[in-house]
C-alpha cells in the first residue's frame, strides 16, 4: 500500500486523488520564501513579521530560513510561541496596552521593543522594564484615508499627545522611537508619507532625535488588484529622506497580511447548488472567510471539477452561503461563477494565507481546515 504524500506537486493534484469533503489550505513554502526576501531586497530598514497574521509553526520556521529575524509579538502567548521556534529572534511587543502581567511576561522573553500610546501605559513600563538598551515607540494616529479600515480608531495619539509622550520616553531612559499603522489592506503611498512627514514634526517639537522609525504593517495583499509594493517602498524612503534628512532614523516595517496571504489557497467544496443560483460550500465567515465580513471576499476564484478540469463558460452572480445552521453565515455581495457549477465541484480561492486559519472557529461542529503543502502554487 503506498503512503500518501507530506509535500504534493500542486493543490490540484491533491484534489484529483483525494477528493477532501473538508475546506483545504494549500501552503506553499516557496512563495511564502520570495515573498520575504521580496521585503527583504525592496524595503531600506528592518523588516519584521506581523505573526498573529499566521502563526503556524511552518510559516514562522521558514521566513526565518529567508532571514528575517524580527517578529512583531502581540501577547505572551504569541511570545511563548516564538521562544518555542527561535531562543535568538527579536521579539517587538506593538500592541500598545498591556497589564503589569503581561509586561513582566514580556520582559522575561527578552522584548527588545514595545510601543504606547498613553502617558498611563508608559507608566507601566517604566515600574516594571529595565529601559538599558529597550526601544519605546510612540504610536502615532491620523485620519488618513486609503485602507480597508482604521486603526487609529482604536490605537495611537494625536500629533500634540505624541510630543509630550515621546519627550517622556526619551525622559525615562528608553530608546526612543515612533511607530504608526496606516490601516489594514493599504495600497496608498500617500498614506505613508503623511504619516512620516507628521512623524518628523513631532521629533523635532520634542527635541529627541528617533533612533528608529517603524512604518507598520499594512501593506496590502492581492485580493484581486495586485498591489505595488515597491511603490510603496519607494514611498517611504523619499518621504523620510525629505523629512528627516540627515537625522533620518532606521526604518522598521512589520508585513503581516501581504507576507503570507500569497502563500495560501483555500479551497472550498460545493455542497448544494440552488435552483435560485445560490450555493452551498463547507466554508464560511465562522471558519476561513471571518473578514469577509470587514473587507469583503478575496475575489480570486477558480472553479474546478473534482477530476481537476477547469469549469469555464457563461457566468453568472452567486450568493454564497456557508455551511452553518445560522442565516447570517453568507459571504457578503455576490460572487460571479459559472453558470455550469456543479454539487461537488470546488472553488478555489487565491490569498488566504492571512487570518484564516488566525481567526477560524469551531461553531456548529465546523472550521476543521486541513493544511496540505504544495510545492508550486500554480495549478
Amino acid at each position: 500500500m503506498s503512503r500518501p504524500l507530506s509535500i504534493w506537486p500542486t493543490a490540484l493534484t491533491h484534489l484529483k486523488a483525494e477528493h477532501p469533503e473538508h475546506p483545504v489550505l494549500y501552503f506553499a513554502p516557496s512563495v511564502l520564501q520570495d515573498t520575504a526576501r521580496r521585503f527583504l531586497a525592496g524595503f531600506d530598514g528592518i523588516v519584521t513579521y506581523a505573526v498573529k497574521a499566521n502563526d503556524a509553526r511552518v510559516v514562522i520556521e521558514n521566513l526565518l530560513a529567508a532571514g528575517i529575524s524580527g517578529f512583531d509579538v502581540a501577547s505572551p502567548a504569541e511570545m511563548r510561541k516564538m521562544r518555542a521556534i527561535s531562543a535568538s529572534a527579536d521579539l517587538h511587543y506593538n500592541n500598545p496596552v498591556r497589564s503589569p502581567a503581561e509586561i513582566r511576561e514580556a520582559a522575561a522573553m527578552g522584548v527588545c521593543s514595545y510601543s504606547v500610546d498613553g502617558m498611563s501605559e508608559l507608566a507601566k513600563l517604566i515600574g516594571i522594564v529595565p529601559p538599558e538598551g529597550v526601544e519605546v515607540s510612540v504610536r502615532l494616529r491620523l485620519p488618513v484615508e486609503g485602507a480597508a479600515y482604521d486603526f487609529g480608531e482604536k490605537f495611537g495619539e494625536d500629533p500634540d499627545g505624541c510630543v509630550r509622550l515621546l519627550k517622556a520616553v526619551a525622559e525615562a531612559g528608553f530608546t526612543p522611537s515612533m511607530t504608526f499603522h496606516p490601516g489594514t489592506q493599504c495600497a496608498d503611498p500617500a498614506a505613508w508619507t503623511a504619516y512620516i512627514q507628521t512623524c518628523a514634526d513631532v521629533a523635532e517639537r520634542a527635541d529627541v532625535r528617533l533612533a528608529r522609525l517603524n512604518v507598520g504593517g499594512g501593506f496590502a495583499a492581492n485580493r484581486g488588484v495586485v498591489p505595488d509594493l515597491e511603490a510603496i517602498f519607494d514611498a517611504i524612503h523619499t518621504s523620510v529622506a525629505e523629512a528627516f534628512g540627515s537625522k533620518a532614523p532606521t526604518l522598521v516595517c512589520e508585513p503581516g497580511r501581504a507576507m503570507v496571504a500569497e502563500a495560501y489557497a483555500l479551497a472550498t467544496r460545493v455542497k448544494s447548488v440552488r435552483e435560485c443560483g445560490s450555493i452551498f460550500i463547507n466554508d464560511g465567515i465562522y471558519g476561513g472567510f471571518a473578514e469577509a465580513l470587514l473587507i469583503g471576499v478575496v475575489e480570486r476564484v477558480s472553479v474546478v471539477r473534482p477530476d481537476g478540469s477547469g469549469v469555464t463558460g457563461p457566468t453568472m452572480e452567486r450568493i454564497v452561503y456557508g455551511p452553518t445552521c445560522d442565516s447570517v453565515d453568507r459571504l457578503p455581495g455576490a460572487l460571479r461563477l459559472p453558470e455550469a457549477l456543479n454539487e461537488g465541484d470546488y472553488l478555489i480561492f487565491g490569498g488566504m494565507g492571512a487570518y484564516s486559519t488566525a481567526t477560524v472557529t469551531r461553531f456548529n461542529g465546523y472550521g476543521a481546515i486541513r493544511v496540505i503543502t504544495v510545492r508550486s502554487a500554480g495549478n
